[in-house]
């Protein structure tokens, strides 16, 4: 359905256009730009709620709400965005996301403003990725999340900033390069004039040498940020040094643009590809959660722990995409969704507990439940829910996940067990590092309040962002039909077009 008014395009613009005020705000305003940043990701949530209640059809399998505009004529390249189930649910986590990160980065007072206006840019171009349906305006968006980013990490970040900094610039701008040449190839293939608008490439058909060519090209952009082993090794680094504000927004949105483009592009474009290597992704994603669990557990600093866990958690995503089932993909995206809360809640309890312990290593740790007993609770609350705890959203995306590789027949009955295997004893082992963090954190008796005076419990703004968190794992994981109807369809249709081609 095409629109009057451009609600899409003043979703993406929006927030960078209003960071762009952020230098006319009163030079001694931090408290100012403070509010006025949580000010503009709350406005931002008006007119997504409008799209969303008015515009947007849960019985509906096509892209609604489509805006077209002439771009670069002479290349053919039009700003086209759109909605669909998939889409609009992540652009609810985006916003929900990025509200709390900003409400979690109150406590820093340095450049303030320049902090401040990369995370609007982070949102303009998060949104605007989720809605485009032009795959060059995707890359677009796909690339400008890199400066920002790594001005963040170098700016903000911990005494190997510079280092984690560079990593992730080389990483993600090598896999862009593999982007941007799959995209093009994709476009200009069998066309004199190329179209780029991502309904149009659908309709096309590539012999199978150059569709698996162009899978892999768009699969190596996609597993450096997902991230797939073994293109993970920035995202430790990179959670290690950056302020937890930005480690919000890096595991609660980020990755899941890796797992977005692999859902939109791989398995909606490429479906001979995608059906040849799904079984090796659904292998590799298996491997993925046992060996991230494994390597979780030897980290001594917290966020890099909790990172490795976000690298074991996304190989669920991967299993439940190569199933190509309803189950399957269906628990892929809700593992997207789960983990973009757990994850922003656990790195915002790991940002805190530095910010009054002044150490992330888990030896130089202990005996912090007493003198904090709210972090503690809340602590022990995100861990349980991010071992998948029964009743959290954790727990529902994993069991969809195993019962689509259950309910695929085409693979043989071995191959099922020795991935749920796999898959089992990661799970198995995610229970360990996060109960052993735990232990080594909150119990017996290192730290003290006459030993270190910054241990101060929870304050209302903590408290406040953990409970916004907490509320949607709890719901999800309670009636997960709060959700899965979102893009229920958009599954559906997907599956369609794979059932008709066989």
């Amino acid at each position: 359905m095409m629109s009057n008014v451009p609600w899409l395009t003043t979703i993406i613009l929006f927030p960078i256009f209003a960071g762009l005020l952020l230098p006319i705000l009163p030079r001694d305003g931090n408290r100012i730009i403070r509010w006025y940043t949580l000010g503009i990701c709350i406005l931002e949530f008006s007119p997504i709620t409008y799209i969303f209640h008015c515009h947007f059809q849960f019985d509906s399998q096509s892209i609604q709400l489509i805006e077209i505009s002439n771009w670069v004529n002479s290349m053919n390249f039009h700003w086209v965005v759109g909605i669909d189930g998939l889409s609009m649910s992540l652009i609810l986590l985006t916003s929900f996301v990025t509200t709390l990160a900003t409400l979690a980065a109150w406590p820093i007072t340095r450049n303030i403003r320049l902090f401040h206006f990369l995370m609007l840019v982070m949102y303009s171009g998060q949104i605007g990725l989720f809605v485009s349906r032009d795959i060059l305006l995707f890359f677009v968006m796909w690339e400008l999340e890199l400066i920002p980013v790594y001005l963040l990490l170098s700016l903000w970040g911990g005494k190997r900033r510079l280092y984690s900094a560079t990593k992730f610039v080389s990483y993600t701008a090598s896999g862009s390069i593999f982007l941007l040449v799959a995209a093009l190839t994709t476009s200009f293939y069998g066309n004199e004039v190329p179209s780029f608008n991502i309904e149009a490439l659908m309709t096309k058909s590539y012999p199978i040498s150059l569709e698996i060519a162009l899978y892999l090209g768009f699969l190596i952009a996609y597993a450096v940020k997902l991230p797939i082993i073994p293109f993970h090794t920035w995202l430790p680094d990179t959670h290690g040094e950056a302020h937890y504000s930005t480690c919000m927004l890096l595991a609660g949105i980020l990755l899941k643009m890796g797992g977005y483009g692999l859902i939109r592009i791989n398995l909606e474009l490429l479906i001979h590809a995608h059906l040849l290597f799904r079984s090796w992704l659904i292998l590799l994603g298996a491997i993925q959660i046992v060996y991230a669990s494994l390597a979780s557990m030897s980290q001594r600093n917290i966020k890099r722990r909790i990172a490795y866990s976000s690298i074991s958690h996304m190989g669920f995503v991967i299993i439940g995409i190569g199933s190509l089932t309803n189950a399957g993909i269906n628990g892929a995206i809700l593992q997207m969704i789960s983990h973009g809360l757990i994850g922003a809640a656990l790195f915002s309890l790991a940002g805190t507990c530095y910010d009054r312990t002044r150490t992330p290593f888990l030896d130089e740790l202990g005996g912090i439940a007493t003198p904090m007993p709210k972090l503690f609770t809340t602590f022990s609350i995100f861990s349980l829910a991010s071992l998948a705890l029964p009743g959290m959203s954790g727990f529902v995306s994993e069991l969809l996940v195993f019962l689509g590789i259950l309910i695929n027949k085409q693979y043989s009955l071995l191959f099922k067990m020795q991935i749920l295997v796999l898959a089992i004893t990661g799970t198995v082992f995610s229970s360990i590092y996060l109960l052993s963090m735990l232990r080594r954190m909150f119990y017996g008796y290192k730290l003290s309040n006459e030993s270190n005076p910054y241990l101060i419990d929870f304050g209302p703004r903590e408290v406040f962002t953990s409970t916004c968190l907490f509320l949607p794992i709890l719901g999800i994981g309670s009636y997960p039909n709060l959700i899965l109807p979102l893009w229920d369809n958009q599954v559906l249709s997907i599956l369609f077009s794979y059932f008709t081609m066989n």
